[in-house]
């Protein structure tokens, strides 16, 4: 059964103000936008997903909603919200984001997103791309493949998996998910129990195939600027990169809002304990208007304007 993570907390936050447009930009499996159609009967739920399959089961599940009027979807990536059909001409009074892998498209193995399911070596949330993990793999040079594991998977030393990988796909090329894990497992070895060796080499395949990274920070205005004028954009996250580009944009978009705190929200002990999905995710919110405090604290860096003694962010 598919757990929305950190779902009181989204609910918490999306809540005021009594919003009437919510834009669930990552639907998934509908999770979240359940929650948010019961708990705030005013609202219309805009749903959009990048993935056919989480459009489908939209349109299957929510047919009492669409009906309604009360719920729509569209196979869109909200990283090119701005050109999104059908806003409302306010702007959205609720944003949410949860990035990163569903459920969904870890267990099922012909998404080939997983090692631990057998699958094509796929990783396309949007299955209507052309460029899959395995072009990546048996295409990129050895200097790229170096340059996007030390990067995207933030992996100190890729080198012997990268020589490996590019030496053995001269006999044969890399299909499936077991062929690549297997070379991983026999390269690098098990040194840490229950953390499989491939799992930093799968996550920056996945974001490279997906152009999350890039497609997130060029996107974050755009999100911003869809909010109506007192909106608010919930974004969690499950990667560092991810969680340190949505931190700095909300305190550069002092211009259209601020950051509503500084800390991010972690899941509770209790949470982590029944979805063990949640452990990395953190979840921060950008409030669309004018607020003269928080203005003050995270000044212009153009204009070196700093108000004194305002406090530096001290990070997570």
């Amino acid at each position: 059964m598919h757990k929305p993570v950190l779902l009181e907390e989204v609910l918490k936050f999306a809540q005021k103000n009594r919003p009437r447009s919510v834009l669930d930009g990552t639907f998934g499996r509908g999770g979240h936008s359940r929650a948010m159609l019961e708990a705030m009967p005013q609202a219309k739920v805009y749903g959009i997903d990048q993935d056919l399959a989480a459009v489908e089961h939209a349109q299957k599940e929510f047919a009492a909603e669409i009906t309604e009027d009360r719920f729509s979807i569209q196979h869109f990536n909200f990283h090119n919200v701005a050109s999104l059909k059908g806003a409302p001409p306010e702007g959205f009074d609720v944003i949410l984001l949860d990035l990163g892998v569903s459920s969904p498209q870890l267990d099922e193995a012909a998404r080939g997103f997983s090692f631990y399911h057998d699958g094509p070596l796929d990783m396309r949330m949007d299955q209507t791309l052309k460029y899959s993990a395995a072009d990546v793999v048996n295409t990129w040079p050895e200097v790229e493949l170096n340059d996007l594991f030390i990067k995207l998977g933030e992996i100190r030393r890729p080198q012997r998996v990268v020589r490996a990988i590019v030496n053995d796909r001269k006999e044969k090329p890399f299909v499936t998910t077991r062929d690549l894990a297997s070379l991983i497992e026999r390269v690098e070895g098990w040194s840490r129990k229950g953390h499989h060796p491939a799992t930093r080499f799968f996550l920056a395949l996945r974001m490279a195939v997906n152009n999350e990274l890039s497609g997130l920070e060029s996107c974050l205005p755009d999100l911003m600027r869809a909010l109506s004028p007192s909106g608010r954009l919930i974004i969690i996250t499950f990667h560092s990169l991810e969680d340190r580009i949505v931190k700095y944009a909300f305190k550069e978009g002092w211009g259209l809002g601020y950051p509503l705190f500084k800390k991010v929200v972690v899941p509770t002990r209790e949470e982590e304990s029944a979805n063990p999905r949640s452990r990395s995710a953190k979840l921060r919110v950008f409030q669309r208007g004018v607020n003269n405090d928080v203005r003050d604290k995270y000044a212009d860096k153009k204009s070196g304007y700093k108000k004194p003694g305002a406090e530096e962010d001290s990070g997570d």
